[in-house]
């Protein structure tokens, strides 16, 4: 049980601080038609979900820290919600062709970016002598 609490208080600190951080990004862009400040925080959080794999790969992590990292930092810089919404208000404006671009962008970049963040990290580890 104490283990379950502490991974809730390390969930919540990182989902606050990875919300703030979403936040900081989004207000610059915030007035563009085109949601480029979700594709941002997505693909960022996405290479940075992906080098965390891999780091929990290389080494034993403790269970807050993944917690705190990838389901709260992770988690609350990023957002799925927004993504639904800006597809959908593409689509129901009839930006059949932004529509597709975002999704695509944001699919197959997310995907692609956290490929790279753990391939990039894994093969770091791979050239490390230590």
């Amino acid at each position: 049980m104490k283990t379950y609490f502490i991974n809730v208080i390390a969930v919540a600190i990182g989902g606050a601080l990875g919300a703030v951080l979403r936040f900081s990004v989004d207000l610059p862009l915030y007035d563009t038609y085109f949601p480029i400040n979700t594709i941002i925080v997505n693909l960022i959080g996405s290479l940075i979900l992906g080098a965390l794999t891999a780091i929990y790969i290389i080494k034993d992590t403790r269970e807050w820290i993944k917690a705190g990292l990838g389901v709260g930092f992770c988690g609350g810089f990023t957002t799925m919600s927004a993504l639904a919404n800006d597809a959908f208000v593409l689509i129901t404006n009839g930006d059949v062709l932004l529509f597709s671009l975002y999704l695509i962008i944001s699919v197959i970049g997310g995907i692609g970016l956290a490929v790279l963040g753990y391939v990039s990290l894994m093969k770091w580890k791979a050239g490390d002598s230590s």
